[in-house]
Formats: structure tokens, sequence, C-alpha cells
């Protein structure tokens, strides 16, 4: 008896090498072309010597204890005064929402009692609030 040869179970198989091939084509291709793309470059205006004064920023120091003080420097840095507050003192303290505050934390201060402050000063409406950093020395 002759055996009957099934042509379905070759049928179903599918040839993924000239796939592979294309995949490879493009991906030289892209490697080629993305160094040779360059992105958009801005041209800054500009202008001479900015004649603006320097606004001395207040600072906020939370020390280790959670307890906080308001902190305000001369032109020259040197420290004008410097007076324990309350988070609740915020709104007679900080009326001028122009002038930067600086938050100074201590190094063993929780981060969420960095970010509440900040996050008080943001609701007073304090448009520049940064972080003061000792630079390594």
């Amino acid at each position: 008896m002759a055996r009957l040869h099934s042509k379905r179970g070759a049928m179903s198989e599918i040839n993924v090498v000239p796939y592979v091939d294309v995949m490879l084509v493009l991906l030289v291709i892209f490697m080629v072309t993305a160094p040779l793309v360059t992105p958009g470059v801005i041209d800054l205006p500009s202008v001479a010597k900015a004649g603006q004064p320097k606004v001395v920023p207040l600072e906020v120091v939370i020390k280790e204890d959670r307890s906080l003080s308001v902190r305000e420097r001369d032109a020259s840095g040197r420290i004008v005064s410097d007076r324990p507050v309350e988070r609740g003192d915020f709104p007679k303290i900080f009326k001028d929402p122009k002038v930067p505050v600086l938050v100074a934390g201590d190094k063993n201060v929780r981060y969420e009692a960095v970010l509440q402050v900040m996050d008080d000063l943001r609701a007073q409406g304090v448009e520049r609030v940064g972080l003061q950093v000792k630079p390594k020395q």
C-alpha cells in the first residue's frame, strides 16, 4: 500500500529568516543615521551685564529636633537675625512671594519634614523655594 504524505504540516510553518534579515538591515540603517540627526539648537539672545540688584534669600532652618528658625542675612552673607518660628507663623513672615527662600535641613532630619516645610512655603505663595547644601571641602 502506498503512503500518502500530508502537506498540511509543512504549510503551517512560517519561515522567519527573511523577517530577521529585514530587521537586521533596518537596525543597521538606524544605527548609521542616528548620529547624523542633530537636535534643535536654541540660540539664546545675549545681554550685557544685568543691572538687577541681588536679592538675598531668607533661610528656613530645620534642626535635628524638627524645630524651625528663620535666618536673615545681609548682602555680604553675614547673619543679621536668627529667630525660632512655628509653621503657623509662615503667613506673617513670608508676605512677599518674590523673595526666594532656602530650606536648610539638618542631615539627620527626615526627608518628610523638609518636604512639609517646602509645601507650606508653596502654599503661602512663595515662588522660589530651594534647598541649601554645604559644598564638599
